[in-house]
C-alpha cells in the first residue's frame, strides 16, 4: 500500500481507479499473510474441515438451494440500489461511481459464486447456513431456519449499505491526499497536520473497504452474526448518510458560527504544533483501530473478538479518539457569533459524543453473548488503562473494587 501511495504521489495519480488500486494494494498483503503465515483457513471458527472429501453430487442439492438464496439476496440489493434515489446522487458521496463499480463486478460475482459454493459446501461441517435457509424457504424445501434467514439478511444489509458508502468515499479522500505537496506543508504546522491527518484517513478507508469486501469463510473473516437489535442499527445509521444527523443543517450539527483550531490558536504559534501533533496522534489511533481488525473490519457485525493493538487499552478506541479529535479540532465551546452559539454547539457536541457512547453500548450488548467477549470485557475492566481511568474520574468504583464490579462498567 505504501509503495502505491508513493507512486500515486509522485505521478499525481488522483483518479478514482487509482484509489481502488490502493484498496487492492492494502488487501492483497493481508490476504497473503493471513493464509501463508497465520493460516487462518485452518481455524476451527471457519466451519471448514479440510479433511472432508464429499463428492460434489452429495452436496449438489444443498449448493443449488444456497445459490438460490444468495442470488435472491443479491437481486433484492440490486433492486434497492436501482430504486433508491440516494444511490444515484452525489449529495452525500459519489454513489454513482460505486454503483458503476458494482455493475462491472456483478456478472463476475454471479459466475464465480457457482464454483465457489459448490467447492466450499464439500468442505463445510454445516453447509446449511442462512443463504441455504432462504433458498429452502423460497423453493419450499423443509428444514429452513427463520433466525438463520434473518441473520443472513441483516449481514448482507450491512455489507450492501456500508460497502457502497466506502467505495463512494475512497476516491475523494485519496485524490485530496495525493494532490498535496508534502514539501509545501513542512514549514507550516497546520498544513502539515492536515496532510498527516488526511493520510491517516486514507489508510483507514482503505482497510475498512477491504474489510467489507473480504467476508469469506476460508479467510475466517465471515460474519458470524449481525447486530439483531434495532437500537444498535439506529445508533449506527444516524452517523452515516443519508440518515446522518451530524451533517450541515442536521439536528446534531455543532458547527454554527464555529471555526477550527487554527483560527482560535492563530495568535499562539507555539501552541499550534502541539495541538497539531495531538490531532495527528488521535487520528493515528483511529486508523490503528481499523488496521487492527485486518480483514474483519465491519460495523454492526460480529466477525471475531479483538484483544490486541488499541483494543488492549480501550474497548472502543476508534470512538474515543474520533470524539476527542472533534472536540479539539472544532472547539465547539468557542463561536465567532457569540456565547449563545458556543453554548449550543458544545451541548450538541456532547449529544454527538452521547450517540457514540450509545453505539458502544449496543455493540457490547450484541457481542456480550460471546463468552470470549465476556472474558475480554472483564479483563479490560480490571487491567486496561482507559476503563480504569474512566472509573476513577467518575468515582463509580474504587480501584480496589474494580475487579469485583468489572461486569457493571461499560466505558469508552
Amino acid at each position: 500500500m505504501s509503495a502505491w501511495v508513493i507512486v500515486a504521489h509522485v505521478f499525481r495519480m488522483n483518479g478514482p481507479y487509482a484509489a481502488l488500486v490502493n484498496v487492492v494494494a492494502c488487501a492483497l498483503p493481508m490476504v497473503i499473510w493471513s493464509l501463508a503465515v497465520d493460516k487462518v483457513h485452518r481455524n476451527p471458527s471457519t466451519g471448514i474441515d479440510w479433511s472432508l472429501t464429499r463428492p460434489w453430487r452429495e452436496t449438489r442439492d444443498v449448493s443449488v438451494t444456497k445459490l438460490t438464496g444468495l442470488w435472491l439476496t443479491w437481486g433484492a440489493i440490486a433492486a434497492i440500489y436501482a430504486l433508491g434515489r440516494v444511490w444515484g446522487e452525489t449529495r452525500y458521496a459519489n454513489y454513482p461511481f460505486a454503483m458503476s463499480c458494482f455493475v462491472v463486478v456483478a456478472p463476475a460475482l454471479f459466475l464465480l459464486s457457482i464454483p465457489y459454493v459448490l467447492w466450499l459446501d464439500r468442505k463445510l461441517v454445516h453447509p446449511r447456513d442462512g443463504a441455504w435457509s432462504l433458498g429452502a424457504w423460497a423453493m419450499g424445501v423443509e428444514g429452513w431456519d427463520r433466525e438463520a434467514i434473518f441473520n443472513h439478511l441483516r449481514s448482507w444489509a450491512v455489507k450492501a449499505f456500508f460497502l457502497a458508502f466506502m467505495v463512494a468515499i475512497v476516491p475523494p479522500g485519496f485524490a485530496e491526499f495525493v494532490s498535496i505537496d508534502p514539501r509545501a506543508a513542512l514549514g507550516d504546522p497546520v498544513r502539515l497536520a492536515t496532510y498527516l491527518v488526511t493520510f491517516m484517513f486514507v489508510i483507514d478507508v482503505a482497510f475498512a473497504t477491504a474489510g467489507y469486501i473480504l467476508t469469506f469463510r476460508p479467510l475466517d473473516s465471515h460474519i458470524r452474526t449481525a447486530n439483531p437489535y434495532a437500537a444498535g442499527w439506529t445508533a449506527a445509521l444516524i452517523c452515516y448518510p443519508p440518515f446522518l444527523l451530524m451533517g450541515q443543517g442536521g439536528p446534531l450539527d455543532y458547527h454554527e458560527g464555529s471555526a477550527d483550531w487554527s483560527y482560535w490558536l492563530g495568535n499562539y504559534p507555539w501552541v499550534l504544533p502541539v495541538l497539531g501533533a495531538l490531532l495527528v496522534a488521535l487520528t493515528a489511533i483511529y486508523a490503528w483501530a481499523t488496521i487492527a481488525f485486518g480483514l474483519r473490519f465491519s460495523n454492526l457485525t460480529h466477525r471475531g473478538i479483538l484483544t490486541h493493538g488499541p483494543y488492549a487499552w480501550s474497548r472502543h478506541p476508534a470512538y474515543l479518539s474520533k470524539n476527542l479529535f472533534w472536540w479539539l479540532s472544532t472547539m465547539p465551546f468557542l463561536a465567532t457569533t457569540g456565547w449563545h452559539d458556543a453554548v449550543r454547539n458544545a451541548a450538541v457536541m456532547a449529544c454527538v459524543s452521547g450517540v457514540y457512547y450509545w453505539r458502544a453500548r449496543t455493540e457490547e450488548r450484541h457481542l456480550g453473548a460471546d463468552p470470549a467477549y465476556q472474558e475480554y470485557s472483564a479483563w479490560m475492566a480490571r487491567n486496561a488503562p482507559v476503563p480504569r481511568l474512566f472509573a476513577r474520574l467518575t468515582s463509580r468504583v474504587t480501584p480496589a473494587k474494580a475487579g469485583a464490579q468489572s461486569q457493571e462498567r461499560h466505558s469508552l
